[in-house]
């Protein structure tokens, strides 16, 4: 997959993820958080391996949310809690579980859009 399709993907969903922040509070703007807080995670996965398939991706992301989640049941060093979060939150791990699968989908429709190269 081209690079710069993943990384504007990444870009946008980093400016959805604060705009919602930004113009919502409570559980809407918190869960909506989450979910988004994956597909960077997606992002990433795909970065470094432009070849993984969508599923895959998906899996992956997913898991890693969800490790740092259950990361946080122990002691988060102070520098990485903006970035990691503090506290455990068990309806977190469906979000992830939502903004991984909304990640799987979209790579996919992506990659059925596309021509297949001949030759």
């Amino acid at each position: 997959m081209p690079r710069l399709p993943v990384a504007l993907a990444a870009a946008l969903t980093i400016a959805a993820g604060l705009g919602v922040r930004l113009l919502w509070d409570g559980p809407v703007s918190k869960y909506a958080g989450d979910a988004l807080y994956t597909v960077p995670i997606y992002t990433l996965v795909v970065l470094a391996r432009p070849s993984v398939r969508p599923w895959a991706a998906a899996l992956v992301s997913a898991g890693l949310s969800w490790a740092i989640e259950f990361a946080q049941l122990g002691e988060i060093p102070a520098v990485l809690r903006p970035v990691l979060g503090s506290t455990f939150n068990p309806p977190d791990l469906l979000w992830y579980a939502v903004g991984a699968a909304a990640a799987w989908a979209a790579h996919t429709l992506w990659l059925r859009q596309r021509p297949v190269a001949s030759g």
